[in-house]
Order: structure tokens, then sequence, then C-alpha cells
């Protein structure tokens, strides 16, 4: 009943959000939200404070937004007990859909011309300054949203790797897999003793696949991996344990209970978005409160909608179901307030416009 959810960068983590978000609301649980100075993020890309969380969502059992890992606040802030996890992506793949994702707002990415990802990792020294607004997006993500020195090289300091290893395998009960994401449910479905019905989901924040590329070519994902080589080492060693922990657990029993999640997630994306539910472009979706907020006009996030004319506790769960998060913090926010006694004013939560995804902070607030 009590989780911190690391939610790193385009790694799928939105989903496994909004898992924990629905979970928290069907147990009457308080999720840490941020502090409205801080938008839907904990101050990213600030080292986490626990200051930073809303005084209406502590003490909380979940955690689940974006955040700077900062290990003595997250124990100061969180109870005893609390189970971590977080997820990881292939670097390669990840780092294509950060600089598609935040093209407009990492200047690194901006110098590039015509946008070009080729042009990016063939000298991305070239592009990239240490040290400046949201850096952090070009060059090892996960490293940096993991707490550590995203400067670092594995090749001029290995043991500054290693060191970071032990520092995740220390607080982190199990760190998943994106590429292997219903496996990955499945292993934390069994560490929290959850039932496999709590851990059914709809895909959320997912670019349309005009918006991506289809595949990306393997020269290009060497450099993509040369680059980000602390994230491709830490990927590497956890993709490995992740491995080795599913052979522990039976992989035949994984793999059988991974496919009874996605069957049983099918029947619920049917039973919620009609007999063939789709992901459609933000433009097309008519419900104000599932329309996913939209990073430039160079990408297109996808969402669900609701079929018109329904009603009732079913239509609410299907709602958060596919709830994009600024919508659903924004909601469990006004919830936990009037939970807690605290004034709010009176128009409706889900009518409210989202806000850009990342606040500008002053340079050389980045918290290295």
């Amino acid at each position: 009943m009590t989780v911190a959810f690391l939610k790193t960068h385009k790694t799928a983590g939105t989903t496994v959000q909004n898992i924990l978000f629905r979970f928290a609301e069907r147990h009457n649980l308080t999720v840490a939200l941020p502090h409205p100075s801080c938008e839907h993020q904990f101050c990213y890309p600030r080292n986490f404070s626990a200051h930073f969380v809303h005084p209406a969502t502590r003490p909380p059992h979940v955690l689940a937004s974006h955040l700077r890992f900062d290990r003595a606040e997250l124990q100061r802030l969180m109870p005893p007990g609390t189970v971590y996890v977080t997820i990881l992506r292939e670097p390669a793949a990840m780092f294509e859909s950060l600089f598609s994702y935040y093209n407009q707002y990492c200047p690194a990415f901006r110098r590039v011309p015509n946008a070009s990802l080729e042009a990016f990792l063939r000298a991305p020294e070239a592009y990239y300054r240490a040290g400046e607004h949201f850096a952090m997006f070009a060059h090892n993500t996960l490293a940096y949203d993991l707490g550590g020195d995203n400067e670092r090289s594995p090749r001029d300091d290995a043991a500054y790797l290693a060191g970071l290893i032990r520092q995740v395998e220390e607080v982190f009960s199990l760190v998943m897999i994106a590429e292997y994401f219903d496996e990955s449910l499945v292993l934390l479905r069994r560490l929290l003793a959850w039932d496999l019905d709590d851990v059914l989901y709809a895909r959320l924040n997912s670019r349309a696949a005009s918006s991506r590329l289809a595949a990306i070519p393997a020269a290009l994902a060497r450099a993509a991996r040369a680059w980000n080589a602390l994230d491709a080492g830490l990927y590497d060693h956890f993709n490995a344990t992740f491995w080795r922990r599913v052979a522990r657990a039976g992989r035949a029993c994984v793999e059988r209970e991974a496919r009874e999640l996605r069957e049983a997630r099918e029947r619920l994306l049917r039973r919620c978005f009609g007999e063939e539910p789709v992901l459609r472009p933000a433009a097309q979706i008519r419900t104000k409160q599932l329309q996913p907020w939209q990073p430039s006009r160079k990408v297109d996030i996808m969402g669900y909608d609701l079929p018109s004319g329904r009603a009732g506790p079913a239509t609410e769960a299907c709602l958060k179901l596919a709830m994009p998060e600024v919508q659903y913090s924004s909601y469990l926010l006004r919830k936990q307030k009037r939970r807690g006694g605290v004034r709010i004013r009176p128009e409706p939560v889900l009518d409210n416009p989202p806000p850009r995804p990342i606040r500008a902070l002053p340079r050389g607030h980045l918290g290295h």
C-alpha cells in the first residue's frame, strides 16, 4: 500500500503512473502531488525536496510524478516500508523519443538543422552545452533522473557506473523494462501482492506513427548508445537482472500471466472504448478530460475517447483508465484538498487547461 515510483522520462512511465493513481484512488490512499509552483512535476529538474510536495497530499502512501531522485529527501517523505520501483528503456529508442518530444524545449536539440536526430548524433558536442537549461534531456537522461551525474562517462570512469548501479540496487526493489512492459507488470503485481486487475492499463502519452521513426537504423542506435553510454550501461545491467528475476519466478509462469494480462486488458479496452478501441489524435477526442497535452506542432500525442451517451460508475472508471497525467494530477489534488478540508475554487477540475509540461526554471537551478 506504500509505493514510490521514480517516473523516468519517455519510458512508459505515464502508463505506470496511471496504474498507481487508480489503485490509490480505489483504496482511498493519499497520493503525493507537487505544489502548484512546481506544476505537475516535483520541480524537475531540481533535486527532489519534500518541500515540493503539496501539504494537502502529506503524508502520502503513493508517489508517482516526475522528480530527480534524492534518496534522503524521499525517505524523509515516505513512510517506513515503502517499496521503491522504477522503469528503464533501451537508450537508443528512448533518445529518439526525447529528441522528438523535447525538441522545442531543449536548446541542444533546437540548434540542430532541420531537427535532424542523425545530425545531432553525428556531432553531439557541436550542439550540447553541459549545465545548460534542460541539458539533461540531451545526455544520459536516465542517469540524471536517478540522481546521478549525467556528465560522467563509463569509458573514462567505470567505477562511477558501478557505484551508480549499486545505489539503485540498494533502494529499488524492482527496475522494470519498458520493452517488456507486460512482464514488468507481472513482476510488479507479485512484488506488491496486487491482483492482475490492479495492473490493467491503457497506453498513455504515446506518439502517433507519423511523429516517430518506425525503426532506428543500426548505425544511429550505436551512436545514440555511445553518446548516452552511462544510460546504456544502466540499461544493460538492469535488463540482465530483470531476466534473472523472471527466471527465478519461472519464465513460463511469467509469460502465462503476461498473456492473461494482455487478454484481460483487451477485454477492458473494448468494454470502455468500443469493440475496436483505437488511439486517436487529440483533435479527434471529444471528451475534454481525455485530450492529451501536445508538446509541439510537430509531435502528435494520441489518446482514447469514450463512446458517446455513456454514464455511471463504469464510465468513470474508463475515464480514469485513459486520463492523461496533467488532468489526473489536477483531479487528485482537488479531491485530496476536499478530503483534508482545504478551501478550493468552485470551477470544474477537469476543465482546467493543461499547463506546459515543464516549468521554465532560472538558469543555474539544475540541481546537479
